[in-house]
């Protein structure tokens, strides 16, 4: 019997351990930290050996595979003396791919991912398809494919989950964006983390797709500079594509296979030109595995879009609180603060994954009034705006972050939580910090 030892009981590693059980895997899990009580009801209840806030060496070293949560750098001691022993290291994404016969739709990007692969499950489902949604997001791959009999999955796919394939294969990948993030697990070398980005289709052959933003200058390059094996779907906002969707008087164009699709612009439900690109993405997918035009376009309508990415919580005396914690980098809080319309008091920290804040500042210039910092170290925030917004002030926890915003807002005004920062010094993840934010609103 082989053995599979799995680092990290979370969402992804519990589930891994579930199937490898089923698989006939002997099945141990290893997790530095305390591991949470519906995970630990979950290892019991299935008779899966585990341990938890130590790695014994010696149970973890005699393993034929080892699947490492996507948490866990690379450089963490007991992953590099796998390394050296010669076993094969690899990810939940990897595992799981391999037991199922599903047509996967892998989603990846600095931005936008989640948006892109909720609405990209939604418009297939509306379709009619039996589809499952996994990977970055809700319940995990590998439990899904223990579980059911799905025929289609869409992964939403982080770096470090790309970084742990050997033969992972999606049938369409998309690429939204790339942008400077996570630079600390990647030796401060952007390079490094462009490459896991494109891990995503290295495995595609000519009869698979790959569907990305042909207006990014770094995705551009790449492409001009690496042969790919798929057929290629940009999209843009900028320029018209063969193949592919752009946006021309309004209307969405797709083109795929010499068919082309239309649809107004004005229709979708979600705002704002980085919508338009998520929107683009994933109706290029329906049109792929032919859904009807009519099911696009209502599901674009009636589609709401992702907790915690621009939500609206409440108004409050005419001031309205928006939670977007999901913004853990520059980038995503660029298109947040490139959607305000009112002046907006912004709160803003926490972990700093190597963030350059320069390119903020016009628009901090334009719309931010006051900055309030929820953070542990607040120093690089407060030396890149001190000169240009006259309010900053420190704060350590989300209740008191929320008061103050409640004070220097005034009728007519924003109060925006996005972070661009990850969340781990004052919270468990961004999920908790977004949820603290709208109970705090709620509270005022």
């Amino acid at each position: 019997m082989k053995r599979l030892v799995i680092l990290g009981a979370g969402e992804s590693g519990v589930g891994t351990a579930f199937l490898g059980k089923q698989k006939g895997y002997e099945v141990f899990v290893s997790d530095k930290q305390k591991i949470k009580e519906k995970y630990k009801e979950v290892l019991k209840h299935n008779e899966i050996d585990w341990e938890e806030e130590t790695h014994t060496e010696n149970l973890i070293l005699n393993a034929d595979l080892v699947m490492k949560s996507p948490g866990i750098p690379e450089k963490a001691p007991i992953v590099q003396k796998l390394v050296e022993k010669g076993v094969t290291v690899i990810s939940e994404i990897e595992f799981a791919a391999q037991y199922t016969n599903a047509t996967i739709i892998g989603i990846t990007g600095s931005n936008g991912k989640t948006t892109t692969a909720t609405l990209t499950h939604h418009i297939l489902k509306q379709g009619g398809l039996n589809v499952a949604l996994a990977g970055n997001i809700g319940k995990s791959f590998a439990l899904q494919v223990a579980e059911g009999n799905y025929e289609y999955y869409v992964l939403e796919l982080s770096s470090f989950q790309l970084d742990g394939i050997i033969h992972f294969k999606p049938h369409i990948a998309i690429l939204t964006n790339i942008t400077e993030d996570h630079l600390d697990r990647y030796d401060y070398k952007f390079e490094n983390y462009i490459a896991s980005k494109f891990q995503i289709i290295k495995n595609q052959q000519e009869t698979d797709f790959f569907i990305y933003d042909a207006d990014d200058k770094i995705i551009e390059k790449w492409i001009d500079n690496h042969p790919i094996a798929s057929q290629k779907l940009p999209f843009s906002l900028q320029r018209k594509m063969k193949n592919g969707a752009y946006i021309e008087n309004e209307n969405i164009t797709i083109t795929t296979d010499n068919k082309t699709l239309q649809m107004p612009t004005k229709s979708l439900e979600l705002q704002g030109n980085h919508n338009l690109k998520n929107a683009m993405a994933a109706s290029t997918v329906a049109k792929l595995l032919s859904i009807r035009k009519a099911t696009i376009r209502e599901s674009l309508e009636n589609f709401h879009g992702v907790e915690h990415r621009l939500e609206t919580v409440l108004k409050i005396q005419n001031v309205t609180y928006i939670n977007d914690s999901k913004a853990t980098n520059v980038n995503a809080t660029f298109y947040a603060l490139d959607s305000m319309t009112t002046p907006t008091v912004w709160i803003l920290g926490g972990v700093d994954k190597g963030n350059n804040y320069e390119e903020l500042l016009p628009l901090v210039n334009e719309k931010v009034k006051a900055i309030i910092c929820l953070g542990l170290d607040n120093e690089k925030i407060i030396n890149a705006f001190g000169n240009i917004v006259q309010v900053i002030t420190e704060t350590h926890t989300m209740k008191e972050a929320v008061q103050f915003a409640y004070r220097l807002s005034e009728r007519g005004d924003t109060v925006l939580l996005s972070p661009a920062c990850a969340s781990f010094d004052l919270f468990e993840n961004y999920e908790d910090r977004g949820r603290q934010f709208k109970e705090a609103v709620r509270n005022l």
